[in-house]
């Protein structure tokens, strides 16, 4: 870990980051093993797990409606509030109206996202508003390459439409689409009060040794530049996506799948963002053995199944506190 990286952060967050400790949440699947959506009870154990491993009470999702397995489509809310509101824990859930790139079968038009929304209307009640801590419009759509000019009228009318329920709304994107101004039209529109950045020294390929250092600078360029536009204080902004595969997960260059490199990344990566105040949110919670082969950038296809802090049975792989 370089310390002036880790500076650096700090003077971008200050003076949150000397103040208060960030949040650490999970990222969520909504599957079962056997592809079966998951039902109440199994997001209620899947929260208790999260609470008692890592003092966690917040999660996010990443679709209204989950096709990614045609025969077992999951209406992602009307199962997973019922829990939240029974385990007093707080949601963000994603509006993403396009596929896991797993599967990578729904494209990012203007039909998909007015059937999430559609489904999102009818689930997200009165009762189950104050447990949702934010929506977010857009899954990393900037990198996938949809323009922030196609993407801000959907979060001005995601705002619209849910805004009296949800006070925070925005959208989450690789880091890299912050930091190179990309998403300069939604931060300058004053639509989002929320953001996520993701950020992943294992996706730049980075060895563990340098993995910490390059996850935090990344971090640092984008809310650097966010604030640099908006200010300090006008936009939430969030760690979306971090994280490390396990044992049986893909090398990706010098970045090796394995376990141990998990945890140290946790320890050093994830502890580390905390401690400066920035909230994190660790892809994922549960290893998810349904998935099928993910194919990169470069054709390479990639195991995405060992990415759980928790083992598909919720049995943690490793110490999960700070």
């Amino acid at each position: 870990m370089q310390f002036s990286t880790i500076l650096s952060l700090a003077l971008v967050l200050s003076p949150l980051a000397v103040s208060a400790r960030g949040t650490l949440g999970f990222s969520l699947g909504a599957r079962r093993p056997n592809k079966q959506c998951k039902t109440v009870a199994d997001y209620e154990a899947d929260f208790d797990a999260l609470k008692g491993n890592a003092g966690s009470t917040i999660v996010r999702t990443y679709m209204i409606k989950d096709i990614n397995v045609p025969e077992y489509p999951c209406d992602v809310p009307a199962a997973i509030l019922p829990a939240v509101k029974a385990k007093n824990f707080k949601i963000i859930l994603g509006l993403s109206y396009v596929a896991c790139r797993a599967i990578a079968t729904t494209a990012d038009t203007q039909e998909a996202y007015d059937s999430e929304k559609a489904a999102l209307l009818s689930d997200l009640t009165s009762e189950y508003a104050p447990y949702v801590y934010a929506l977010t419009i857009g899954s990393e759509s900037l990198y996938r390459g949809v323009s922030a000019e196609e993407l801000l009228p959907r979060i001005k009318d995601a705002k619209t439409t849910f805004g009296k329920l949800v006070p925070c709304i925005g959208t989450v994107d690789s880091w890299n689409k912050f930091a190179d101004g990309a998403a300069d039209a939604i931060l300058t529109s004053g639509v989002p009060t929320f953001l996520m950045v993701n950020a992943f020294g294992y996706w730049q390929g980075k060895d563990i040794t340098d993995a910490t250092a390059t996850y935090l600078d990344d971090l640092q360029q984008a809310i650097g530049h966010i604030q640099r536009i908006v200010g300090v204080d006008t936009i939430e902004i969030w760690n979306g996506e971090t994280g490390w595969p396990g044992d049986g997960g893909s090398n990706y260059g010098s970045a090796k799948a394995g376990t141990l490199n998990q945890k140290t990344f946790f320890r050093t990566g994830v502890c580390a963002a905390l401690a400066w105040g920035v909230n994190v949110f660790y892809f994922e919670a549960f290893d998810e053995s349904w998935k099928p082969k993910s194919t990169g950038d470069t054709g390479a296809q990639g195991d995405e199944t060992h990415w759980g802090a928790f083992t598909e049975s919720r049995v943690p792989k490793f110490s999960l506190t700070c």
